[in-house]
């Protein structure tokens, strides 16, 4: 038997690298997807994939920055399937790796408005859905910025580990109504994300500080390494898994 079969999931960022290739996994598994992205191309791509490979799929575009798209893909989700499983916080973007002393206030605020509160607006309204079902799945991709404090900028690392703080407070505060919430944390991975790089703000201090450790990488991940950990922590497999984060990063963060 398939692993999600008859599972309703959410995926945001799914139009590239990670948010993709969960797409794909979790289709392949017999999960209906709700897939979400600001690209309203790579969604027609993913979908036509997607259902090409038998799977069951709809799509909409959504920036986490907005509560109303984030509103507007949680009903999506009642409205065609008639209810939500699992919701996985994908989207994310990168902050240049400024240090606190460079950051401007407008790159702080819109890499928290998409990577910390786009993610709990999306699960405090996933969550009341849970309630109503006694079960729910919430995984949200974080980062081992989340754990360490000198592979990313300010924002970046900071938003990433309040998400973990999120994550665990979640997991433990409903593990007694059925819900579990975990965390995926990723090393360096072959996505789309570093797009959202100026490398022009790189900056002496940053090669310094941050860019001599990303030599201590064993190597990149691929995105199906990342879609395979959620699939664990979406399955029944990590049915006793709650409040946890996993890393996966091929060994970088134990230096």
């Amino acid at each position: 038997m398939k692993k999600l079969a008859n599972k309703v999931a959410l995926i945001t960022g799914a139009g590239a690298g990670m948010g993709k290739a969960i797409v794909q996994l979790f289709a392949a598994e017999g999960s209906k997807i709700i897939a979400t992205d600001i690209n309203a191309e790579r969604l027609d791509e993913l979908s036509v994939e997607v259902k090409k490979n038998g799977g069951e799929i709809t799509t909409l575009v959504a920036d986490m920055a907005l509560e109303t798209d984030i509103e507007n893909m949680i009903q999506l989700a009642v409205q065609t399937y008639g209810t939500l499983d699992i919701l996985v916080n994908n989207a994310g973007i990168m902050d240049h790796f400024q240090p606190v002393g460079e950051l401007e206030n407008s790159m702080w605020e819109k890499v928290m408005k998409v990577n910390l509160e786009g993610p709990f607006k999306a699960m405090r309204s996933a969550v009341k859905i849970f309630l109503k079902n006694g079960t729910g799945n919430i995984i949200n991709i974080c980062s081992i910025g989340g754990i360490k404090g000198g592979v990313a900028g300010a924002a970046y690392t900071t938003s990433k580990h309040a998400l973990i703080g999120l994550t665990k407070n979640t997991g433990y505060m409903y593990s007694k109504s059925g819900i579990r919430c975990n965390a995926i944390a990723p090393g360096g991975v072959n996505t789309s994300i570093g797009d959202t790089i100026d490398m022009s703000k790189i900056t002496p201090l940053v090669n310094d500080r941050i860019m001599s450790g990303m030599a201590l990488n064993p190597r990149m991940g691929e995105a199906s390494e990342i879609a395979n950990a959620a699939l664990f922590l979406a399955s029944d497999d990590a049915s006793f898994v709650n409040a946890q984060v996993l890393v996966v990063d091929g060994g970088w963060s134990a230096y």
